[in-house]
């Protein structure tokens, strides 16, 4: 199974045929993923917050997560986000390709590689999300004749609270482009492992300061429900155009210590 898709919140658009439930044993815990087809590729579906969207993301086994799917073959992940906007340039509604990102976050674990006999890994991010991956992505947006934006700077935050004005100001001084709570470590961790990742984000909502009224959760899911229409036909386009196997430098980013 080389391809998998991460779903965040509001993803609930994607129908697998054949889809079953199975469960993955990795040294962080245990993982229940779906496996199933879209467009007549087998692939695995992780649903990042779980089932019932009760993990929140302070939260999230990343660590598990991500080797459950390098262990069931995955080459290459779809992840898709919840974006606030920082920019008049990101507007609601609309889907982005993540290209570089900024790490707020304070308490995950942010590695395989913590010394002793699992090695250390000083793993190269120059490229965080996989310009491959990107471009297919990119063909099947044309494809469609959707509008989706190649490139922007993500700020991952810790959570699960959103964030202040104040810190938000300081977000876009540094040159971030969007907000959210999940990429990372999830990015960091399947370049470990070896894997092409990439991120589509929906922006859902104005980020502190710059929206005029409080943020809610059950307003970011409500403002899903029209770009996650479009990003499931956006993924299952992706898949259709899909070739088996890396070309990038993603599968080399382990080299130095060997493993997988």
């Amino acid at each position: 199974m080389p391809y998998a898709l991460i779903g965040g919140t509001g993803v609930e658009h994607f129908t697998l045929t054949e889809q079953r439930v199975i469960t993955v044993e990795t040294p962080y815990g245990t993982v229940e993923p779906v496996v199933g087809n879209l467009a007549n590729r087998e692939l695995v579906f992780m649903s990042r917050h779980g089932r019932d969207h009760a993990t929140p993301p302070h939260l999230v086994n990343y660590r598990a997560n991500i080797w459950a799917l390098r262990k069931l073959g995955v080459q290459k992940i779809i992840a898709t986000a919840a974006v606030g906007s920082l920019s008049p340039s990101f507007r609601l509604g609309e889907l982005v390709l993540l290209d570089q990102f900024l790490d707020f976050t304070k308490s995950r674990p942010q590695t395989f590689y913590e010394g002793g006999k699992q090695g250390v890994l000083h793993v190269d991010m120059t490229e965080p999300y996989c310009s491959a991956v990107r471009q297919v992505i990119m063909d099947a947006s044309e494809h469609l004749g959707f509008a989706v934006k190649n490139g922007a700077c993500y700020v991952c935050t810790e959570g699960p609270r959103f964030e202040t004005p104040a810190e938000i100001r300081m977000f876009q001084r540094l040159g971030a482009d969007l907000v959210g709570m999940t990429s990372v470590p999830e990015v960091v961790l399947a370049r470990e492992l070896g894997m092409c990742y990439a991120s589509i984000g929906m922006v859902t909502n104005e980020a502190a300061g710059i929206a005029t009224h409080p943020l809610t959760h059950a307003e970011v899911t409500e403002s899903m429900k029209i770009p996650g229409v479009k990003v499931a036909q956006l993924i299952q386009e992706t898949f259709e155009l899909w070739a088996t196997g890396q070309n990038c430098l993603c599968a080399s980013a382990n080299e130095e210590v060997g493993k997988f």
